[in-house]
């Protein structure tokens, strides 16, 4: 798959190791995805917190080591789980053939986020803006 324009234009910002590990599974995706957000400001993630979609101001968006993806079946965006449990596959496989760490939300124990990919902290500890 291509990513769109405006696709691109959200992984501005972002680390280079995960825009590599993007534009990757795009290439091997047999699955249309789209980026819906990656760097994001304190203001837009305070927004997030208020709204209960995000329970930290310590994300990863803040400073760019984090991209949230959607699949999209025809033109429409799905929020099915086996959907992003494939695209994690997908996304894995990607960050394994460019040799980058990479964590996905809907492994984590709590708060499982099947939309987020993340740099990890141990080995890209960077600085929340």
């Amino acid at each position: 798959m291509k990513l769109s324009t405006r696709c691109i234009a959200r992984l501005s910002g972002l680390h280079p190791d995960l825009e590599r590990v993007i534009y990757r599974a795009a290439e091997i995706s047999d699955i249309d995805f789209i980026i819906t957000e990656g760097l994001r400001t304190k203001q837009r993630q305070a927004e997030l917190m208020k709204a209960g979609a995000s329970k930290t101001m310590n994300s990863r968006h803040l400073d760019g080591h984090a991209a949230d993806l959607a699949v999209k079946v025809g033109d429409e965006v799905r929020w099915d789980w086996p959907l992003y449990s494939k695209l994690a596959l997908i996304m894995k496989e990607a960050a394994r053939i460019e040799g980058v760490a990479i964590e996905w939300g809907g492994d984590w124990r709590t708060l499982k986020d099947g939309p987020h990919y993340q740099l990890p902290w141990a080995k890209y500890p960077g600085v929340a803006k």
